[in-house]
């Protein structure tokens, strides 16, 4: 199993800027950070990442974020493989104003469609036997009742994570994200027609969770990047078309990967495209 070395509670900061600063970027965090172990040996050093995001039919979550409310959340389902041995996390992703609190739990693979049914937790469905992990997926699963949640929208994207040696620290650079409709109860590393979002540029994410460093402070002067929002959920959301998403979403899929793809769009390599006319 996936080691889990998530950070339950941090500040997070965000900046977008380009592949160039990106490599001044690297060259100064490895003078402070370990690369994560699972972007060792990878092209790049970076491995990917998979979410499926879910939302209620009007969307309560995504314009939550889109208003700027103070103390929200998201719900989500992060994976890194479709493998059946390897663990979904089922997260709960709070902001309580300018700190970040996640709560998650891994489950396996094949209890993920009878969770998202609206079934609850067992123990036999958990990857972990720690009790704060079930408790963490029941409190997602009691969530996603309330707010008759159900998947809406799979983003992927690879990072390259650097780490301190007591995690205290994370900074991490993400590229190639991209965002489709998924409105199924099951997780798929596979894109049909997905739309790209913060194309030409790196997501670059600084997590902490006591005291700024110093060194983070000379990273962000040396790099000149001003702090801004970065929400992939709600970018590709925004890509996508919000209404798309919302009640009836489910007979506007189709509809909706056709026409936010436009024939000359660069496609991912994970992308299985069967008509030889729209490259």
């Amino acid at each position: 199993m996936r080691a889990d070395r998530v950070q339950p509670s941090r500040f997070e900061l965000k900046y977008l800027i380009n592949e160039s600063t990106a490599g001044r970027v690297r060259d100064f965090v490895r003078c402070y950070l370990s690369l994560d172990e699972f972007g060792v040996g990878k092209p790049g050093d970076a491995y990917p990442v998979h979410s499926l995001y879910l939302d209620s039919d009007n969307l309560e979550i995504y314009w939550r974020t889109v208003n700027g409310d103070k103390n929200r959340f998201k719900l989500r389902l992060r994976y890194y493989s479709a493998q059946p041995d390897s663990p979904v996390f089922f997260e709960i992703k709070r902001r309580m104003k300018d700190m970040i609190v996640k709560e998650r739990g891994a489950v396996k693979q094949q209890a993920v469609p009878l969770l998202l049914a609206g079934h609850f937790p067992a123990p036999e469905h958990m990857m972990s036997k720690q009790p704060g992990a079930l408790v963490a997926v029941e409190k997602f699963c009691r969530l996603m009742t309330e707010l008759a949640a159900t998947p809406r929208s799979h983003i992927r994207y690879q990072r390259e994570a650097y780490v301190s040696d007591n995690d205290e620290v994370r900074v991490t650079l993400d590229r190639d994200v991209y965002s489709e409709p998924h409105l199924e109860p099951r997780i798929s590393t596979e894109m049909k027609k997905p739309v790209r979002a913060f194309a030409g540029q790196v997501v670059l994410e600084i997590k902490f969770t006591n005291r700024f460093p110093n060194w983070l402070r000379e990273l962000v002067r040396m790099a000149n990047v001003m702090q801004r929002g970065a929400a992939k959920y709600v970018t590709g959301i925004t890509r996508i078309g919000h209404r798309r998403l919302g009640a009836h979403a489910e007979v506007l899929e189709e509809e909706s990967l056709l026409s936010t793809y436009k024939p000359g769009d660069d496609l991912p390599a994970f992308v299985r495209d069967d008509r030889s006319d729209t490259r």
